[in-house]
């Protein structure tokens, strides 16, 4: 299937990248710019920015309550953006509509983002916040049963590499991880999956930039052969949650996340791997919209069990 019309004509309309080094400030407050002020926001029962006291330290937080109800299952969700980019400004609009979709109370992560703060900062707190969830729950009213990670591209490297450390520390309550376009291999070698070349160029995120727009965060001491870092390297993946891996047909990183949920799979974790026909690399965030896309919130509903 050929690109999405509404994608291909947002791509056309972007202007050529300036050249030179990539500025995070300037790109981070460009990022910012397109939020959408609060009065057209999804409406939801209750949205509370506070601060998560962890045991990474302070992490800002933002928690989403769909309905008004005495317990709920939690979500805790990880924005994307090559470790450098994003917020819980920019991915506001995804975390309300996992709330309203799945039903659960999500937590947002403010993580610490790349170059300022060194690997592995940002990873410290979403495991951290998650951990923060599960010793918190009675205040934040957690049924105590479903204790969801989701993270979108950069987001689901965190979602993956946190559901492997707390399995490698014996904290067994994540109970699924939902990972959409992720990052696994952040090793770039064109040669390495098909989905380098064949969506190289002309599909919004362009092979050639995943090395410049991941240096920041690798730069900072993350290893691209560490598991932690490139999860798709992690050798034994038995007993890791039950997951939802999505991806985007025109998505340099396609196969890498496609055989991640195959080896999961092979490893005896349920793993279910969607392909999302005509999508480029972060049609969550910004083409959701779209009644085909908007159905990756359904999907996530139904895996989670919410359905």
């Amino acid at each position: 299937m050929t690109l999405h019309p509404e994608i291909a004509k947002f791509i056309a309309s972007l202007p050529t990248p300036p050249e030179g080094p990539l500025d995070p400030v300037a790109m981070r407050a460009a990022d910012e710019g397109h939020v959408a002020p609060l009065e057209e926001r999804l409406p939801l029962h209750a949205v509370d920015s506070v601060t998560a006291k962890t045991a990474a330290g302070e992490v800002p937080v933002r928690i989403y309550t769909p309905v008004e109800a005495d317990s709920y299952g939690v979500l805790v969700y990880f924005h994307g953006g090559a470790f450098f980019l994003g917020s819980l400004e920019t991915h506001d609009h995804v975390a309300r509509s996992l709330a309203k979709e799945t039903g659960l109370k999500v937590v947002s992560v403010g993580y610490r983002l790349a170059p300022e703060a060194a690997f592995p900062a940002g990873l410290d707190d979403c495991y951290a916040v998650v951990r923060w969830v599960a010793e918190e729950g009675t205040g934040l009213a957690w049924d105590g049963t479903t204790l969801a990670v989701a993270g979108d591209s950069s987001g689901g490297t965190f979602a993956a590499a946190v559901a492997a450390r707390a399995h490698d520390d014996g904290f067994d309550r994540i109970t699924h991880q939902i990972l959409y376009y992720p990052s696994l291999d952040l090793d770039f070698d064109v040669d390495r999956y098909p989905s380098l070349r064949e969506n190289a160029v002309g599909y919004g995120l362009e092979t050639a930039g995943l090395k410049p727009f991941n240096a920041f965060y690798l730069d900072s001491g993350a290893d691209p052969a560490d598991p932690l870092v490139s999860p798709i390297r992690r050798t034994d993946l038995t007993g890791l949650p039950p997951a939802l891996v999505v991806t985007a047909e025109h998505d340099p990183m396609r196969d890498e996340g496609e055989l991640y949920g195959e080896r999961l799979r092979e490893a005896g974790v349920e793993a279910t791997v969607s392909r999302y026909a005509g999508a480029g690399h972060g049609f969550v965030q910004h083409f959701s919209w779209i009644p085909e896309y908007h159905a990756v919130f359904t999907q996530t509903r139904d895996f989670l069990g919410r359905g």
